[in-house]
């Protein structure tokens, strides 16, 4: 971006979430500085890809609002999985891996970040608000893939692409055996993740939460392989698109084609979905999930969050879609930054942002009642727009001034312990 970039652009390190070493010995160069502003433009529209998933209006309202926040709802914690994996590579070197005792010191930052976001993500839950929130999983996420973070862009893309294919199949496999028998309980009450969460522990976050670690690796290590990328290489950028595009035409129109072709597929999921649209279920979170017991045709269902093979490859299709086009504005359209800054400054706080929107939901609606915040159809349209230009405002404020946001500091601040490791 050079000079005509926006002046509050902070070092590679304080862009991920809680930071790392001392930015004076990582400050990038411009063209990496206007690389990072586009991940953290791609942070921010995940963030308000979430926002609109909470309190905006009901797909049902139809029309451009309706489409886009369907096309938003579970591919925005998608793009936000794909980007936690560009992060964690940016903790433990990039280009290149830190070996050593770097090395070892950034897999303990790692374990420590991970750490705090599972505490986090369990308090949040406490509140008990209708917000499915990630950070448990995601912290957990972090340590399931943190063995892979030497490898190259090649071997992670690989080992992406397996884990879409094999990983939602085994995913099946277990949840049906949880329903046909008991096992899932008996781990649930003798788990003490369970006990002192109230939750369903190590067998939700494995297995039958919302984002269940099995099945969400794949986002993670293919945002590590294009970490491994040289994003400043000349085309790299249209060549990330057009590879997303092809993922997200084969995870969802491969999806219509089964769900097409194969004799009886729609009708047992439209069975299996009571009150949900199955016309939908290649591309749309609208068709619900089985209330009961999961039938084998679910398998090509490809709608955000149906945990399948086709839905992971749509969506980490669409993320790298959306990721290619970040960079490219930030890149190469330096004088919209000014217009863009707002978004990037919440991606540069995406933390604190996602925490303090399910605070604010929990005293709006539980603590004051304030009814007008619980809308129906485009009534939660404004409700929106509010949380996002709140949002948008503060972080932009706040960046303007500091290089972290107050939660992402706390955690860099807690990951220093890892500089006692020898």
């Amino acid at each position: 971006m050079g000079q005509n970039a926006w002046p509050a652009v902070p070092t590679e390190v304080s862009r991920v979430l809680d930071g790392g070493p001392s930015p004076t010995a990582l400050r990038p160069a411009a063209s990496s500085a206007g690389r990072l502003v586009g991940i953290d433009l791609a942070r921010g529209l995940a963030v308000f890809g979430m926002y609109s998933a909470h309190v905006g209006p009901d797909t049902a309202v139809g029309g451009p609002v309706g489409f886009l926040v369907e096309c938003a709802r579970g591919r925005s914690s998608a793009l936000f999985a794909l980007l936690a994996g560009f992060s964690l590579v940016i903790i433990t070197g990039r280009p290149r891996p830190r070996t050593g005792q770097p090395g070892r010191q950034a897999v303990a930052r790692v374990a420590i970040r991970a750490a705090v976001l599972v505490v986090m993500g369990y308090v949040l839950t406490a509140l008990d608000t209708d917000v499915d929130v990630i950070l448990s999983f995601y912290g957990l996420l972090f340590l399931a893939v943190l063995p892979l973070y030497r490898l190259r862009a090649g071997t992670l893309a690989l080992i992406a692409a397996a884990g879409a294919l094999v990983l939602p199949q085994i995913l099946y496999v277990i949840r049906q055996s949880a329903e046909a028998g008991d096992w899932a309980d008996t781990v649930i009450a003798w788990d003490p993740l369970a006990r002192l969460t109230d939750t369903g522990g190590a067998v939700e976050l494995l297995f039958t939460g919302t984002y269940p670690v099995l099945t969400w690796i794949p986002f993670l290590v293919a945002g590590m392989a294009v970490a491994r990328l040289d994003l400043t290489r000349s085309g790299i950028r249209p060549r990330l698109a057009l590879a997303g595009g092809a993922l997200a035409v084969l995870g969802h129109g491969g999806s219509w084609l089964a769900l097409h072709t194969v004799p009886g597929a729609l009708p047992a999921v439209a069975a299996a979905t009571d009150g949900g649209s199955p016309a939908s279920a290649w591309w749309s979170d609208t068709v619900g999930s089985p209330d009961d017991h999961t039938p084998l045709a679910w398998l090509l269902v490809a709608a955000p969050h149906s945990q399948t093979t086709f839905s992971v490859i749509g969506s980490t299709g669409i993320a790298l879609v959306v990721l290619a086009g970040c960079l490219t504005v930030a890149e190469r359209l330096p004088r919209v930054n000014h217009l863009t800054r707002p978004v990037a400054a919440v991606g540069m706080t995406a933390l604190t942002a996602y925490v303090l929107h399910v605070v604010a939901l929990w005293l709006l609606l539980d603590v004051w009642y304030v009814p007008a915040i619980d809308g129906d159809g485009m009534s939660a349209l404004p409700v929106l727009l509010g949380f996002v230009a709140a949002a948008a405002l503060v972080a932009t404020l706040w960046t303007h001034r500091f290089r972290r946001g107050p939660l992402e500091h706390a955690v860099y601040t807690a990951t220093r312990l890892a500089r006692h490791v020898r």
